[in-house]
């Protein structure tokens, strides 16, 4: 054999024993990494033991019942996007437009031949929610807020799976900001199922359905978080003719006449306004509760309004800020309940023997915490019944029963007589130091007369001060409120001081 043969036969000799040699490496490390990722003390043979011997997702403890809750809104989504309506409002308005000035009119004025101002007319658009809360026959009743229909001219709704119909308002209220509008269907039409406001409580599931923002059908939702909720009177929000649920489940402008839901689906509160400085959602939302929307619908198809209960007296709040000492004068300083001011002439209240100075603690098995719970208590009660009121007179606690009427129109309201029409504060040294009143002055400065009331037709006017009724010295609020009572049917005759001068006021109830 030649020596180049010799070297390659030595040359693959040698390659196929490091070849050997590397398989056989080769085959221990595997062994020893494969043994390595079996070991139970790796963390990556735990990891793979705990995926193969892992429960499915679904079988995990807690798993099940969150599958419940999504369930729940599930359904809750399924019912109600049905019967929560979008609703669309075009009122028209007529506006003069300026006519165009030329050269003559600047320099001599409107030529008798010149343009005439025209009229044209502008279609403001809004946009709200509603819910079907009823059918009677042909006829669909749509529940939606006062402020969405407004004085609106068209009025159209667009249900759920697109179908549209024209629409007429039935009623509206705005004490309530509750209004009912109706469309006419031989149609089959969901209706929602209405549940009792009454038998929530903070921290209930609540879900708000609506068109917030243009964006139909929306669903949110979060807890209910407070109740009984009555706004700040800068508010402009109505807070004597209800109260409302407040919800952090998200409610934006849309939103308004839509519902409140709870978990069962049922129709809770008429979503009606926010608390926000941005005019968005900061989770403050307020709902109407649907008792009293329930009330409203049905006075809205009956009447055409809806019939508040009606007593006939002016109620206020008495707080030492308001009426300094009033409450220890009348030994009512540690009750709560409502003054009466004023008392309507021939109203239920005045047939009834309620006088001026009652203080009013309980309306039937009610307590009275203020004067706008009151006002919301009594107007809540149904016209003909016959209500206990407890109050306390002259330091002594009494019921007096009144059969309650309906609420007149505010016009004919206005047009009746209040006795006595005065509203009065003791004098003290605030209003001794602003009035330049002398030290021996005493009795009450007359802070308001109202319109067409006994005592405006006495004469009397604002900043009087009474020192005496019928020769009864008045220096407190019983005897002020006793005087003027017991005086009954006579002739009251007043003392007054009036800038300087001692002058007699009277008249007669």
């Amino acid at each position: 054999m030649s020596n180049g043969n010799r070297f390659f036969s030595s040359q693959r000799f040698l390659v196929m024993n490091v070849a050997l040699v590397a398989m056989i490496i080769g085959f221990v490390l595997a062994t020893a990494f494969n043994f390595s990722c079996t070991s139970s003390d790796s963390p990556t043979a735990a990891k793979t033991a705990h995926a193969q011997d892992a429960e499915p997702l679904l079988d995990q403890p807690g798993r099940s019942a969150l599958e419940d809750i999504q369930s729940s809104f599930r359904a809750v989504a399924q019912n109600a996007l049905p019967v929560v309506v979008e609703i669309n409002v075009v009122e028209i308005v007529e506006q003069t437009l300026p006519r165009t000035l030329s050269p003559w009119d600047f320099f001599f004025g409107p030529s008798p031949d010149g343009e005439t101002p025209e009229e044209r007319e502008f279609r403001n658009q809004g946009l709200g929610s509603g819910v079907i809360v009823r059918r009677d026959g042909r006829k669909v009743y749509v529940l939606t807020n006062d402020h969405v229909v407004g004085s609106a001219d068209e009025i159209s709704i667009t249900l759920y799976d697109g179908r549209q119909f024209e629409a007429r308002r039935t009623g509206s209220d705005p004490r309530t900001d509750l209004a009912l509008v109706m469309f006419e269907t031989n149609e089959q039409i969901p209706v929602a199922t209405l549940g009792d406001s009454d038998e929530i409580y903070v921290g209930d599931w609540a879900i708000a359905v609506g068109n917030p923002l243009g964006f139909e059908s929306t669903v949110t939702v979060g807890i209910i978080s407070a109740v009984g909720r009555r706004p700040d009177l800068e508010s402009g929000i109505s807070a004597r003719y209800t109260d409302y649920i407040q919800t952090d489940a998200a409610i934006n402008q849309g939103n308004s006449g839509g519902a409140l839901l709870n978990i069962r689906g049922e129709v809770v509160g008429i979503n009606s306004w926010i608390a926000s400085a941005t005019g968005g959602n900061i989770g403050l939302g307020f709902a109407i509760p649907v008792n009293i929307a329930k009330d409203a619908v049905n006075d809205f198809i009956s009447e055409g309004r809806v019939v508040y209960g009606w007593l006939g007296v002016t109620p206020v709040t008495v707080t030492e800020e308001s009426f300094p000492g009033m409450a220890e004068d009348l030994d009512v300083a540690d009750e709560s309940g409502s003054l009466v001011l004023n008392v309507v002439q021939g109203s239920p209240a005045d047939k009834a023997g309620i006088l001026p100075g009652d203080f009013i603690t309980r309306t039937g098995d009610v307590p009275i915490t203020d004067s706008d719970q009151f006002t919301y208590v009594v107007g809540r009660v149904k016209p003909g019944q016959t209500v206990d009121f407890t109050l306390i007179r002259y330091g002594k606690s009494m019921s007096v029963p009144v059969k309650i009427t309906a609420r007149e129109s505010e016009e004919k309201i206005q047009a009746m007589d209040l006795w006595p029409g005065i509203y009065v504060q003791k004098i003290g040294p605030d209003i001794r130091e602003s009035l330049s009143l002398p030290a021996a002055v005493k009795g009450f400065v007359v802070l308001d007369v109202a319109e067409r009331s006994s005592a405006s037709k006495a004469g009397f006017r604002q900043g009087d001060v009474i020192s005496e009724i019928n020769g009864t010295a008045v220096d407190g609020y019983t005897e002020f409120y006793r005087a003027l009572n017991e005086a009954g049917s006579r002739r009251i005759e007043f003392e007054v001081w009036r800038e300087g001068k001692e002058i007699m006021l009277g008249f007669s109830r």
